[in-house]
C-alpha cells in the first residue's frame, strides 16, 4: 500500500481521544470537567475527521507521501495536544461561561467545516467547476472558517495559559492554511468567473477576511 499524507493525518486525529485520556489519567484529572470538555470536544472531532475521510475525503490529503514527511506531519499536528498537556498537567478548571463560550465555537465550526467539506463532495460529484454558492457563497474556505473555529474554542479551555494553543494556530495559519488558500484561489483564477466570484467573498472569514 502506498502511503499517503491522509494516513499520517488520520492516524493522528484518530489517537486524539487515547492522547487526552493519557493525559487525564497522568495526572489523576479524573474530577476536571474541564479536562472531561476537551475529551469530549476534540475526541469526537478526531472520529468525525476520520469518518470524513472515509466517506467524502478531501482530495488534498490524497499525496503520496513519505515516512519521513509523514513523521513531520505528525510532529505538527501533535503541537495541537499542547491544549490538553496544559489543561491536565496545571489542572485548570475553565470558568462555565469560557466552557459554554467554546463549546459553542466547536459546534458552529463543525458545522462549517463538515457541511462545506460535504457540499463541496456532492457538488464536484455531480459537475466540475467553481463553487460558489451555499457556504461557499461568502468566503472561498468555509472549511478552514470552521477549523479555526473549531481550534480556536479547543485553544479557550487552557483559559490563562491559551496564548499558547494561539500561537500554536497561528503558526498554522501562516505556515500551513493560508498558502494552502493562495494556492487554491490561483488554481481557480483558470475560471472565467472567478474575478467576480473572488470580488464578493473573502479568503476564510465570511464578510471580514
Amino acid at each position: 500500500m502506498q502511503l499517503r499524507q491522509k494516513h499520517f493525518i488520520d492516524s493522528h486525529k484518530g489517537a486524539t481521544p487515547l492522547t487526552v485520556l493519557i493525559c487525564m489519567a497522568c495526572y489523576s484529572q479524573w474530577d476536571n470537567p474541564t479536562a472531561w470538555l476537551y475529551l469530549a470536544t476534540h475526541g469526537l472531532y478526531g472520529l468525525l475527521w476520520v469518518l470524513k475521510s472515509r466517506t467524502f475525503a478531501d482530495k488534498q490529503w490524497e499525496q503520496p507521501c513519505g515516512i519521513g514527511y509523514g513523521l513531520v506531519i505528525w510532529g505538527g499536528l501533535t503541537l495541537y495536544w499542547l491544549t490538553p498537556w496544559l489543561i491536565c498537567s496545571k489542572a485548570i478548571h475553565a470558568p462555565p461561561w469560557l466552557m459554554g463560550l467554546s463549546l459553542s465555537m466547536f459546534g458552529l465550526g463543525v458545522f462549517f467545516h463538515f457541511t462545506s467539506d460535504m457540499q463541496k463532495h456532492v457538488t464536484l460529484s455531480l459537475r466540475s467547476g467553481l463553487i460558489h454558492d451555499g457556504l461557499w457563497a461568502r468566503s472561498r474556505n468555509p472549511n478552514y472558517f470552521g477549523e479555526l473555529l473549531i481550534y480556536a474554542g479547543f485553544g479557550l479551555l487552557a483559559a490563562s495559559w491559551a496564548w499558547i494553543p494561539a500561537l500554536v494556530l497561528g503558526a498554522f495559519l501562516v505556515a500551513v492554511w493560508i498558502p494552502n488558500m493562495r494556492k487554491k484561489d490561483r488554481s481557480l483564477s483558470r475560471y472565467p468567473e472567478f474575478a467576480e466570484y473572488k470580488k464578493r467573498s473573502k479568503l476564510m472569514i465570511p464578510f471580514l477576511l
